[in-house]
């Protein structure tokens, strides 16, 4: 896959991680395969330094930072793809993959919670609820004498 087709990967509108960024690993799969599927290296490992990118500015960095937290290792984004036969498409998968999980890091948080307090009827009908709960399994319990 030259990099002339494929300029960089495309995570929005705004950023475009450059394929210099990118780097590929390649092993077997251990899935379906056929006559080739203890010589064809299909499984497929996209890795990208998401903290030294030079794509990303500070706020973006560091919002991306602490959302992936869990899956960078020194931060360093591993993905892995490893579903198709072919290893082109398991690139494609994993490039697909990679945009997505950044995007979705990238976007900014939802609006804040706006608390209330549980109206009176729903205070009533749940302390209805616990008394008649209340009267049926006492009932199951056995005479006292």
């Amino acid at each position: 896959m030259p990099a002339a087709h494929r300029p960089g990967l495309r995570v929005s509108a705004a950023l475009t991680i450059p394929e210099s960024e990118l780097s590929w690993r390649f092993s077997r799969s251990s899935g379906p395969g056929g006559q080739g599927v203890n010589t064809a290296d299909s499984r497929v490992e996209l890795v990208w330094d998401a903290a030294n990118s030079g794509v990303l500015s500070s706020l973006q960095r560091e919002r991306l930072l602490d959302r992936l937290s869990g899956r960078l290792v020194d931060g360093v984004l591993t993905i892995a793809a490893s579903e198709h036969r072919a290893q082109l498409r398991n690139r494609d998968a994993a490039r697909e993959r990679l945009a997505a999980l950044v995007a979705d890091a990238l976007r900014p948080p939802g609006p804040a919670r706006r608390p209330t307090k549980p109206t009176r009827g729903a205070k009533e009908r749940r302390l209805t609820a616990k008394k008649q709960r209340t009267d049926v399994k006492r009932l199951r319990r056995p005479p006292t004498d």
